[in-house]
């Protein structure tokens, strides 16, 4: 007969984690003790939880681990961002990038998948098209991994992936960050960004509170289809319905990310669009510069187009934030430091630098 698999207790959230532990006959508050151990301390080893009985945490040995995160490769930009590549059990690889923010606040950029299917035109992950989800513990290792060295203040699920693909070990990742044994970070420290997965945004919305970023990128569906492929599927229409739908805490917005485009979305007529797309909801514009290379077909918007567009939002009382690259002398954008790595092993050309977003994906 085969021995049952180890679980990893990193995938388990604290209502799991005390059904797992009834199983072995626990009580409740042990969950809370475990959680502490691994996410406060940082202990990986059972043998460490000195506060639980050894023949405790000796059977706990032979039914479970602590799985953890070494980064593989680090790059350092001079702007203080910093990317990490962390190698997978099974030799896959995901990217985390770490964003330091006015008043000394460090905001950690996470991924939700190995690769992406979402295919927009403008990131570099779609490229590789989607390997697989990540696991629960292997979003959260993320986080404990970073954490070890620096403070992380903020977390954005804007890396590597589509965050509503991959629904269920996503919302198990936000209830460990969440609890208080756990990470203990709040919903007000957690933004979850979307490509549109209009019936999962409202899945989402019906399962767990979380800030919500939308990468809106066009005013029209003919421009939106063309950038982001997942249009064809849930227009804009649909999309801002699900998004006038989404529930919203009193003084919280949507954040409404907005890659420029010279010629392709950047005109005073999109400004103009985007207003009208955005009545009705508690919005915020983030503003960003696409980041031009050789490999591609877009330009980055004029200073003046884009200051435009800006001022015109602002003085219709919608709030729009210019958003500066991050990490941009470093592979700091999604996918890129993968790309880069993989290719130079496989003796290919390194990946040209991924438009848009600098770093976070």
């Amino acid at each position: 007969m085969e021995a049952e698999p180890l679980v990893d207790l990193k995938n388990l959230h604290a209502e799991a984690l005390v059904d797992f532990l009834a199983g072995m006959g626990k009580e409740k508050f042990r969950a809370d003790q475990i959680l502490r151990w691994i996410y406060l301390r940082g202990v990986t080893d059972f043998a460490a939880m000195t506060d639980l009985a050894k023949s405790f945490r000796e059977e706990l040995a032979r039914r479970a681990f602590i799985s953890d995160f070494t980064h593989e490769t680090v790059e350092v930009s001079t702007d203080g961002t910093r990317k990490f590549l962390f190698r997978l059990d099974d030799g896959r690889s995901v990217e985390t990038v770490l964003i330091p923010m006015e008043g000394g606040r460090n905001t950690l950029c996470i991924s939700t998948q190995v690769g992406c299917a979402m295919q927009c035109s403008f990131c570099l992950t779609g490229t590789f098209g989607l390997e697989r989800n990540l696991s629960t513990s292997e979003i959260v290792n993320q986080v404990c991994a970073v954490r070890r060295d620096f403070p992380v203040d903020n977390i954005v699920l804007m890396g590597m992936g589509e965050p509503l693909h991959n629904l269920d070990n996503v919302v198990d990742a936000l209830k460990i960050l969440y609890a208080p044994a756990g990470l203990d970070y709040g919903p007000r420290k957690v933004t979850l960004s979307t490509s549109g997965l209009v019936p999962q945004m409202y899945e989402l919305g019906q399962r767990i509170k979380v800030n919500l970023a939308v990468s809106l990128n066009a005013t029209t569906d003919e421009v939106r289809n063309r950038l982001m492929p997942v249009n064809r599927r849930y227009p804009l229409q649909e999309l801002m319905q699900a998004c006038q739908q989404f529930p919203l805490a009193p003084r919280q917005r949507i954040t409404f990310e907005y890659i420029l485009i010279r010629g392709v979305n950047d005109s005073q007529a999109d400004a103009k669009r985007l207003v009208r797309l955005l009545h009705g909801i508690k919005a915020k514009v983030n503003l960003i510069p696409f980041n031009e290379h050789a490999g591609s077909e877009f330009k980055a918007p004029e200073e003046a187009d884009m200051r435009a567009f800006q001022t015109y939002l602002l003085d219709r009382q919608i709030v729009a934030i210019r958003r500066a690259g991050k990490g941009q002398d470093i592979s700091a954008a999604c996918g890129q430091l993968k790309g880069r790595l993989e290719a130079e092993g496989r003796g290919l050309a390194p990946k040209v630098p991924v438009p848009g977003i600098g770093a976070g994906g």
